[in-house]
């Protein structure tokens, strides 16, 4: 059953920050060093100088600039608790969108619990990092990111009309990505969402390392208050929480890069065996993507040709799956890619990323790389849609590395969830 609580949060006092664009950021993960300097001249009270300060004592520096700025009233903490609607105006390969969503605290669930549910693996070193953040300043100060299925488009029904009103938060980030923030206090508004997930399993679009870090503090929490109640804070994580119904949450694709095997005359002949060939004019790429989307295609980019490669029959590569995939595993576009074309036809079954494979946004980017030599060949694929990922990821499967690229990122900045012992939800 998955628990949704609405909590008090902590916020920018207008009062003191006038202009949100000046210290909203980048996830903390998605910060480079050239863009930390950028953020720390726009404003003193920069976000990520919270998330990720370049002091050599990180932790301790974010809690004590957190603490002064909650003492200076820069920061402050709602008086009472309410769910966040969260909307982003976005850009993304010509078209316009709005990703709907909205914010609130989560019962926290091992993924074993089922309840909760990832869709990809997790390195350890993240969420070392984000713990001992977490330790030292005792508040989510990013939210995780999960998806849920509303069919009937209830929540999103309930967040267009409060969205009619003036926003409490709005701004624009680095990317050109606008966000806006609106509050729910209505008590039923907020049960008639409650409602809509009660009985729903939810699944982690981004912040899989986050998110078993804040499972991994509630369990050291635990730990040290024997006697705890379910309602304290630190047995929630603050979430944003959007619709796969929603037409604007977009993933974006993970084109594939090998950067020392080429392909042969031998693979393409192979190849040939499962994929339907076409030769391909240089721009025309994307467009052969877009309009074999309704199956499973690629282009190949080499420096001797651009060919679309699009799927003949499934039946004819069951014998590069793995019996225990479920059918919607065996249908995602980057599962056959690596099962049938580099394992199965190229036998490349071990791939490191940086040395023999990398990932790229954007198709031109991927065929630049190629024709700078710093890649040999180019996979273009198809991005993955909302509805795999939750469908894969409730099979209790993993997808594999990059399978998805959900864009934009939620800005830093907008808010905080207090999660210190005693405080309660």
């Amino acid at each position: 059953m998955v628990e949704l609580r609405p909590f008090k949060g902590i916020q920018y006092n207008k009062e003191k920050v006038e202009d949100m664009d000046k210290v909203i950021t980048q996830p903390y993960d998605k910060i480079s060093d050239e863009m930390r300097e950028k953020y720390y001249e726009k404003s003193e009270y920069n976000y990520c100088k919270l998330i990720l300060p370049k002091e050599e004592n990180r932790y301790e520096i974010s809690a004590q600039r957190l603490n002064e700025w909650m003492q200076e009233n820069v920061l402050q903490k709602e008086e009472e608790p309410g769910i966040y609607i969260y909307y982003q105006d976005f850009e993304v390969l010509g078209e316009r969108y709005t990703r709907k969503g909205f914010v609130s605290a989560v019962k926290l669930h091992p993924f074993k619990e089922e309840i909760v549910l990832p869709h990809e693996e997790t390195h350890k070193g993240p969420k070392i990092d984000r713990l001992k953040m977490l330790r030292a300043t005792e508040k989510n100060l990013e939210a995780g990111f999960m998806l849920y299925s509303d069919e009937e488009k209830t929540t999103i029904d309930i967040f267009d009309e409060i969205t009619k009103e003036e926003p409490l938060y709005e701004g624009t980030d680095d990317l050109g990505v606008h966000s806006k923030v609106w509050k729910i206090e209505d008590k039923e508004k907020i049960e008639k969402v409650q409602e809509v997930l009660q009985h729903e399993q939810i699944v982690i679009a981004d912040g899989h390392h986050r998110y078993e870090t804040a499972v991994n503090y509630r369990d050291e929490m635990r730990e040290k208050n024997p006697d705890y109640q379910d309602n304290e804070a630190f047995n929630w994580r603050m979430t944003y929480m959007v619709p796969v119904e929603d037409p604007g949450l977009k993933i974006l694709p993970g084109h594939r890069l090998l950067l020392q095997e080429e392909i042969k005359d031998k693979h393409i002949e192979q190849i040939e065996d499962h994929f339907e060939i076409s030769e391909l004019r240089e721009g025309e790429e994307e467009e052969f993507l877009e309009e074999n989307d309704d199956t499973t295609s690629f282009v190949l980019y080499d420096e001797n040709r651009i060919l679309g490669l699009r799927l003949k029959n499934r039946e004819t590569i069951e014998k590069f799956m793995s019996e225990h995939y479920s059918e919607d595993y065996k249908n995602l576009d980057v599962v056959t890619l690596r099962d049938v074309i580099f394992e199965g036809i190229m036998d490349l079954k071990d791939l490191h990323i940086d040395e023999d494979i990398s990932y790229e946004r954007w198709a031109e980017d991927a065929m630049e790389k190629v024709e700078d030599d710093k890649a040999t060949v180019a996979f273009l694929v198809n991005a993955t849609r909302p509805e795999e990922v939750l469908n894969v990821a409730k099979n209790g499967e993993r997808m594999p590395q990059k399978s998805t690229d959900f864009y934009p990122k939620i800005d830093s900045g907008f808010m905080m969830m207090d999660i210190q012992t005693g405080e309660t939800l």
